[in-house]
């Protein structure tokens, strides 16, 4: 099992920035790609952005390329997702996953192992 904590969230105004974190703990000996997924209200779970295990390779949604940015340190177990230039239409809960597949990452489904979120609420 692996267990994954996010970190981070809070209130900002539109343009602030945010840093996420996610700390995973547990049987971590394994390689895990990693993903930031997030929930609007009163809308679908939808997929943020994911990197591959060892970092080489990372996804972003369309309406949040050039805004965000994540990064891992798998010395600290731990990943990173920086949100830039934030609007009021990223105000969701955010949540970190882990899977020990390497491809598929921009998939719900791929996913084994999930956090329980962080608030992010950005005012107008």
């Amino acid at each position: 099992q692996v267990g994954l904590v996010e970190s981070g969230g809070g209130l900002v105004q539109a343009g602030d920035s945010l840093r996420l974190s996610c700390a995973a703990s547990g049987r971590t000996n394994r390689n895990y790609a990693m993903a930031w997924f997030r929930r609007a209200p009163g809308k679908e779970r939808e997929f943020v952005a994911a990197i591959s295990w060892n970092g080489d390779r990372t996804y972003y949604a369309e309406v949040v390329k050039g805004r965000f940015t994540i990064s891992r340190d798998n010395a600290k177990k731990t990943v990173l997702l920086l949100l830039n230039s934030l609007k009021p239409e990223d105000t969701a809960v955010y949540y970190c996953a882990a899977t020990t597949l390497d491809n598929g990452l921009r998939l719900q489904y791929t996913y084994d192992y999930w956090g329980q979120g962080t608030q992010v609420t950005v005012s107008s």
